[in-house]
């Protein structure tokens, strides 16, 4: 009989305690910076911050960010405050909008096994999404300074050159 109640009273315990883990309507405020001039460095870097406030009080869970199928754990900075980053290479940042979905550790966990049942990510739902807007990256004039002066250089001297020529006969 103490075992069936002890039984009961742990389920009941965890029960409780798994409700007040998940965050109920979450409001978000998110900062966001992506790297712009690629003219001297190889990787583009996608960094935002953000807070979370849920209705029901929870604060400090464990999240993790989903970046086109590319998993990444977001970093607690402070009680309400996360920040996820990742870096791509140039040549495959494109420019536009990349929406970042996020889940609490129950969510992650549904969706890795989505994943590993070959199902469709779209089949769990995010605990919420943030989009950042990355505008490009700018690599560099498509002429460098270094060609343009030789062309011309080479021009000139074709022009003094004949100019000297039509001179001599």
């Amino acid at each position: 009989m103490t075992q069936i109640f002890l039984s009961l009273f742990f389920i009941a315990i965890f029960n409780v305690a798994h409700v007040f883990c998940i965050c109920k309507d979450p409001e978000i405020k998110a900062t966001s910076y992506t790297t712009e001039d690629g003219t001297v460095v190889t990787n583009v870097a996608f960094v935002t911050e953000f807070t979370l406030k849920c209705s029901n009080g929870v604060s400090e869970i464990p999240l993790y960010a989903d970046v086109s199928g590319k998993m990444f754990p977001a970093v607690q900075l402070s009680k309400d405050s996360y920040q996820v980053s990742w870096v791509e290479e140039i040549q495959k940042a494109r420019s536009g909008v990349y929406s970042i979905n996020f889940y609490d550790e129950e969510g992650y966990a549904l969706l890795r096994k989505a994943l590993r049942n070959y199902e469709q990510a779209s089949s769990v739902k995010p605990l919420f999404n943030i989009v950042i807007n990355h505008p490009g990256t700018y690599q560099g004039p498509w002429l460098n300074s270094e060609f343009l002066a030789a062309a011309l250089a080479i021009v000139v001297w074709y022009l003094a050159f004949t100019a000297k020529s039509k001179l001599l006969h």
